[in-house]
């Protein structure tokens, strides 16, 4: 193991695992909390290597269960089992979704010292008898809290029933609420809490900015590309959205104006999110548009930019999103789009990382005002649209009154056009006050007009004074009333 530590480039340990990884060898329960980007996986992947070189694991008996949230971040544990235990001969199965559950089941048959997976997938395999959970020695929670906001809760407590009372247990999680720590009381006994920063701060490597903006979403589209022009020393950025739709929109639209750009999100299948994952981290795109799912524990080492078009709801996600940047000492920065809208999210993000982040170009208060037509209210596309078809109108105005010049130069009399006969409606309500009222003719329950004022009404409806109706005879509803145009 320490000749996979050495090639891997390493020489002295992070303090979050100097911390922990002597009291893991003890099998001590451990409750971990470090800043992102702090080699957190490390510090229960190598303890765990170690402690697994004794015995073998049997068919459907994982030795060790590692949970994850989302499964890029069960992907990256994995490749790192491969990278530091490359001269262990220890089976490793990844349970997620997306991926089908044959090539799954042929590797817990024959054996996992190692089982990687999110809680639902897990429960899956389980209910399908493919899982005895009896033989787990080690429990590994990581991002503990983004289990807590995904609703896996009640999916780690039933999987901690099914697994021994007598195992070890690590929690590990950048941020620690008090939700959290409660549950984390419930699963560890006597554990021992490594703590190498405050829960819930930013690397004091990363460059924090925050960017005023107007609301429309084409105005924030605007800044944003205005900030990324900007970045003289930007080599890749991830860019991230509260909504996966936004994810999608943002995409399309850095897309057309020419960017090199992915996208990422929850909605697309796993080889999908793999493939984006491996060009982004490659290099083949410079720009990646993504969900939360990419903001928990994802390690891209040389991410340079990190840039919120959404503030986060909750400021916890902040700390993680600004994270990607900045790993291991590196410098990064970061830039959150805020409107007055965001006002809030902001003041509860500076509260929470107890500072204050300065603004990039002026606060909200230095914004110039909106635009107060209504063209305001739609995109620039529809207002130019609109712009285009009234210079037509103007164009077409302009050359009728043109030719009626010509024509009054050549000699021919131009008609006036007549003038616009009155609303058929108001001829109808005048008509009608003019009427006598019908007299009763009952029949069948109803009255009717006498036989004297139905004559007068056929003669009338014959004199040609105005629009005939068609189908309603003179009682039609004055709604369907529509002015005659005017002849030339």
């Amino acid at each position: 193991m320490l000749s996979a530590v050495t090639d891997a480039g390493y020489t002295i340990p992070t303090p979050i695992q100097a911390g922990a990884i002597p009291f893991a060898l003890e099998r001590r329960d451990i409750c971990g909390i470090a800043q992102t980007g702090t080699g957190k996986t490390a510090s229960f992947v190598l303890p765990m290597l170690s402690l697994l070189e004794k015995g073998r694991a049997r068919a459907r008996m994982p030795r060790t269960l590692i949970l994850e949230p989302t499964r890029e971040l069960a992907a990256q544990v994995a490749e790192n089992f491969e990278k530091y235990g490359k001269n262990h001969r220890l089976n490793v199965a990844l349970l997620i979704g997306g991926v089908s559950f044959e090539d799954q089941d042929r590797k817990l048959e024959r054996g996992a010292d190692v089982l990687i997976c999110t809680p639902g997938r897990l429960l899956d395999h389980f209910e399908r008898g493919k899982l005895l959970m009896s033989g787990v020695e080690i429990l590994v929670i990581d991002e503990a809290d983004r289990m807590l906001d995904m609703g896996f809760i009640p999916d780690i407590e039933r999987i901690a029933k099914l697994i021994p009372f007598t195992r070890q247990t690590l929690f590990f999680s950048a941020t620690m609420p008090p939700e959290i720590q409660k549950l984390a009381d419930r699963f560890l006994q006597n554990p021992e809490r490594i703590e190498v920063s405050k829960p819930a701060s930013a690397s004091v490597t990363i460059t924090q900015r925050f960017v005023a903006s107007h609301d429309k979403d084409y105005e924030k589209r605007a800044t944003l590309r205005d900030l990324i022009r900007a970045q003289t020393d930007l080599k890749n950025a991830i860019i991230f959205c509260n909504r996966k739709k936004d994810v999608a929109d943002l995409f399309r639209s850095l897309e057309r104006h020419g960017f090199s750009v992915g996208a990422l999100h929850g909605d697309m299948d796993q080889r999908s999110r793999m493939a984006m994952l491996a060009n982004f981290k490659d290099g083949n795109i410079q720009l990646l548009v993504a969900s939360d799912v990419a903001a928990r524990g994802l390690d891209i080492p040389d991410v340079s930019h990190v840039f919120n078009f959404d503030v986060p709801i909750h400021s916890e996600d902040y700390v993680h999103r600004i994270g990607r940047t900045g790993r291991a000492g590196r410098s990064g920065a970061s830039f959150t789009i805020v409107t007055r809208r965001d006002q809030k999210h902001a003041d509860a993000i500076e509260k929470l990382i107890g500072e204050k982040v300065e603004w990039q170009s002026g606060d909200l208060s230095s914004l110039p005002p909106a635009e107060e037509s209504r063209d305001s209210d739609r995109s620039p596309r529809r207002a130019k649209t609109r712009e285009r078809d009234k210079d037509r109108g103007r164009d077409r105005r302009s050359a009728s009154h043109k030719s009626d010049i010509n024509a009054e130069d050549n000699g021919v009399e131009v008609v006036e056009a007549a003038p616009a006969r009155p609303a058929r409606a108001e001829t109808v309500k005048n008509e009608r006050k003019a009427e006598p009222k019908p007299q009763n003719n009952a029949r069948n329950g109803r009255q009717y007009p006498a036989n004297d004022d139905n004559r007068e009404r056929r003669r009338h409806r014959d004199h040609d004074d105005g629009p005939t109706p068609v189908g309603f005879g003179d009682d039609i509803p004055a709604f369907m009333l529509i002015a005659g145009n005017a002849k030339v």
